[in-house]
């Protein structure tokens, strides 16, 4: 059976657009595979540290060795890894912000980005462990940046999903949502025409 999971980003509990065509997509995903299990991760709701001297001690720490807070910490990244690998498909909503990527986001890669675990090193170069999924990037941006030196957003998640294993990956924009009310509705109707052709 196949399990979706979708990420949503945003740093706005109501109203991201990102968010918003996130759920048509995973909707639409749904209904192309009768049965699928949803797995909703809300980044924002269920926010993650950011990395600093107590969660690296955990991830480097022996098992053996590590105190019981280090205990706690690897334990959710581990069940967010587990979480990850489960999944057949994974949605993404990943608005643009400044350029990149939302904090809430660049924090669940720090924390599932696990040397030996979702990718390793080997004599011919890393290898990502995290492999046979396929990823939708769902990014709302207020400003028109694709294809231009200021998307740095779609190389790095390219580059940083591919560094997982994860190299199957399409992105759904919709841009220019601050250039008005026509541009607005203009760029989520190009979105969801890429959404329902998702098959």
């Amino acid at each position: 059976m196949t399990t979706i999971l979708q990420l949503n980003s945003a740093a706005r509990s109501q109203g991201a657009n990102s968010t918003l065509l996130a759920n048509e997509l995973t909707a639409k995903l749904q209904s192309a595979n009768p049965g699928a299990t949803v797995v909703v991760r809300d980044l924002l709701a269920d926010a993650l540290p950011h990395l600093d001297d107590a969660i690296l001690g955990a991830f480097f720490t022996p098992a053996e060795q590590r105190t019981p807070e280090q205990a706690a910490i690897h334990a959710r990244s581990e069940a967010l890894i587990n979480e990850l690998q489960a999944a057949d498909i994974i949605v993404i909503g990943a608005p643009l912000y400044n350029f990149g990527v939302s904090t809430q986001l660049k924090a669940y890669f720090d924390w599932i980005a696990r040397a030996g675990i979702t990718f390793r090193y080997t004599e011919s170069g890393p290898e990502g462990l995290v492999k046979g999924k396929k990823a939708f990037i769902v990014s709302a941006r207020g400003g028109k940046y694709f294809g231009t030196p200021n998307d740095t957003q779609t190389p790095y998640l390219t580059s940083f999903l591919g560094f997982l294993g994860i190299t199957d990956v399409s992105f759904i924009y919709a841009e220019g949502l601050a250039y008005g009310p026509d541009a607005a509705a203009a760029a989520l109707a190009g979105a969801r025409e890429e959404i329902a052709a998702v098959a």
